[in-house]
């Protein structure tokens, strides 16, 4: 994530805009930008439990709501413009269509927990939503766990930092480190089981999902 806003220049901001930076910047990051969301969220926090100027209910409260909102613009994205061009131009980067199917199985299967579970990891918090949409996860269970994941970042992070002050700023950091290191794990694990499995996926994946995946798109 990009972090040409320091901590200290996020607080005054907050000061300044209070709840529809907090807004803003959740909500844009959810989009698929590369925006501290979560820093604007714990600064707010930490501005709400210093000053009491700041109901810490609404910040959680508008904190899920640029979440839920967010993602589903991405989701959006993804499903509309993304899904077109992996069709389109993804075979230029060994997206086949059997891959591209592979893809669509595997967020009908484990979708609910890519979403849920991405809003406390830094780079699957920006692009979780635009990886559902593309690949075609369905709108009702997608909107389900989006918000449950939204609902409860905002309230560990936001009541966190309400209650604990700097410390859940020292700890957000690290754990979001930690968290994006066990994804990049996960992923290279995912990436060699579907290398050894890949001919099984693809047959799974056309029997969930039979004929061209253009006419998926009408």
């Amino acid at each position: 994530m990009l972090h040409f806003l320091s901590s200290a220049s996020l607080q005054d901001l907050v000061q300044t805009w209070g709840l529809w930076l907090v807004f803003g910047l959740v909500m844009m990051e959810s989009m698929g930008l590369p925006l501290p969301g979560e820093t604007a969220l714990i600064s707010a926090a930490l501005f709400a439990g210093a000053t009491h100027e700041i109901d810490i209910a609404l910040v959680v409260a508008v904190a899920a709501l640029g979440a839920v909102i967010g993602d589903n613009i991405g989701f959006a994205i993804g499903r509309t413009i993304g899904f077109r061009l992996l069709l389109r131009y993804g075979r230029y980067v060994r997206m086949t269509e059997p891959r591209l199917k592979i893809g669509q199985y595997l967020f009908l299967r484990h979708g609910g927990k890519i979403v849920f579970f991405g809003r406390f990891v830094a780079f699957l918090r920006a692009f979780a939503a635009l990886l559902a949409g593309a690949n075609r996860m369905r709108w009702a269970k997608f909107l389900l766990m989006n918000a449950l994941g939204g609902v409860c970042w905002a309230g560990i992070y936001g009541f966190g930092a309400f209650f604990f002050g700097e410390a859940i700023r020292r700890m957000a950091a690290p754990m979001g480190f930690g968290l994006l290191a066990l994804g990049v794990l996960a992923a290279l694990g995912g990436l060699l089981f579907f290398r050894r499995h890949e001919r099984e996926l693809a047959a799974r994946a056309d029997l969930a999902f039979p004929g061209p995946l253009i006419a998926t798109m009408r």
